[in-house]
């Protein structure tokens, strides 16, 4: 296996599965294959696991095992593909919000602040769309859109703006060539944290990650069973809120609907009140357990 992360709270995330041996289970972001190895290690023979990952990276970890079928696809066509493996309706469905840590030590992703590569972070390698494309094509407006909204960076508009003017004279096609365009805009003493939220913000855009978890959350309260569970981990403001949203409401803004009875017209119920969060001895061990928030719902 690569060096792909050791996933954060492993065994509350499999707790909250309340995994059947016989059961059909989703991960839908498998990764180095952490958290469907332990799921398989709670299902019996007649259990089945689907696992989905649109990186062709994460392939060289899928098992050996007659239970797990892999599924190279975003998680956002979620429905399609267990219908496909006729596996409707689930019993649990897994999904580990984080980028792996692989991807960040793969400098030619251009995924990390630490490595020149490339302006990529394309997680579907086949993608026609690069954070090269975004810094170069956007207009001022929508790079100030991404970044106020994605980044929510407090100088989104002198970003922008300091972009476009940039480009004019060479394209920004690498890391350095993005670096060292908006270096006079970086707050002293917040360099990492600064330019982090610039690369999650165009991370965000260039796998339009904010749409598929949306589309993955409408879908997932479709595709399981009554019982079944939904355990969600995110690791910023942006994504908790649409689960969060999602859990309550079952929509993501405005007032959960009422039937004529004024019964709640939502199709998930919030397992735990709030979301979990890392022990300050895995937060000492994985420091990415840090940001981590975990939500659990099941299917009404």
């Amino acid at each position: 296996m690569s060096n792909y992360h050791t996933p954060v709270m492993l065994h509350e995330c499999i707790n909250a599965l309340d995994i059947d041996p016989a059961g059909t289970y989703v991960d839908v972001t498998f990764g180095g294959g952490g958290h469907s190895r332990e799921i398989l290690k709670h299902l019996g023979k007649n259990g089945r696991l689907l696992a989905f990952d649109q990186d062709a990276d994460a392939q060289q970890n899928i098992p050996d095992d007659e239970r797990f079928i892999f599924v190279d696809q975003n998680f956002r066509y979620l429905k399609n593909f267990c219908r496909l493996h006729n596996a409707l309706p689930v019993n649990g469905i897994l999904a580990d919000l984080g980028v792996s840590s692989y991807q960040f030590d793969q400098a030619e992703r251009g995924f990390s602040i630490r490595f020149d590569a490339e302006l990529d972070m394309r997680m579907n390698q086949n993608g026609d769309l690069s954070a090269k494309d975004v810094v170069n094509n956007y207009t001022e407006s929508e790079l100030h859109r991404i970044f106020g909204i994605y980044g929510e960076i407090q100088n989104a508009k002198s970003l922008a703006k300091t972009i476009v003017t940039a480009r004019l004279n060479t394209p920004l096609a690498t890391v350095a060539d993005l670096k060292n365009a908006i270096v006079n805009l970086i707050p002293k003493g917040k360099e990492n944290k600064y330019l982090a939220q610039v690369f999650q913000a165009l991370r965000i855009e260039v796998n339009q990650e904010l749409e598929a978890l949306k589309d993955f959350l409408i879908q997932s309260a479709d595709v399981l069973a009554t019982g079944g569970r939904l355990v969600v981990m995110s690791y910023h403001s942006l994504e908790d809120r649409l689960v969060k949203n999602f859990i309550a409401k079952g929509k993501f803004s405005g007032e959960v609907e009422k039937d004529f009875y004024g019964n709640d017209q939502k199709p998930l119920d919030a397992v735990s009140r709030g979301a979990i969060t890392a022990t300050n001895e895995e937060i000492n061990e994985n420091n990415r357990a840090r940001s981590a928030k975990l939500r659990i719902a099941v299917k009404k």
